[in-house]
């Protein structure tokens, strides 16, 4: 069965940093707000905010969702590029214009990373689910595939 990664949540300005009771917060990173699939059939997306397939520029994270991750699972996170110990905005977009072998020597000089900060599918739509038991079942799906690397 195919499915489809849900909208994106927007973050939204506050007046104050202090978060009110039971709220939760991700830090922003300087990278690109990304969703992240994996299909039964071995598909793999990672899909930006505004809907662009980036899984061509992206292959190693793709070669990673395909080790590490359980088919049917869907992740909210973002991608970020580090060079000399410092985010690399600019890394990042010069990554998306580069497909099949370019992408590959890309990734190799400016590896990307993706940062997880929620779980949206997992065999079946979780967005329904309260923020608290997406969490626990994010950190319990990360804990499983550190344990498996092992």
């Amino acid at each position: 069965m195919t499915w489809s990664l849900p909208e994106p949540m927007l973050t939204v300005a506050v007046d104050s940093p202090a978060l009110p009771a039971g709220w939760a917060a991700e830090p922003k990173w300087d990278g690109f707000r990304a969703q992240l699939a994996v299909h039964t059939n071995g598909r793999v997306l990672l899909r930006s905010r505004q809907g662009t397939d980036m899984t061509g520029s992206f292959p190693e994270i793709r070669e990673a969702a395909l080790a590490q991750l359980p088919t049917d699972t869907g992740l909210d996170g973002e991608l970020v590029v580090w060079e000399s110990g410092r985010l690399a905005f600019e890394r990042l977009q010069q990554r998306l214009d580069r497909r099949g072998t370019g992408s590959g020597e890309a990734a190799r000089q400016w590896p990307a990373h993706y940062v997880v900060f929620d779980l949206v599918h997992a065999g079946g739509d979780v967005t329904g689910w309260p923020y608290q038991r997406r969490r626990a079942a994010l950190e319990s799906l990360f804990r499983t595939v550190a344990f498996r690397r092992r």
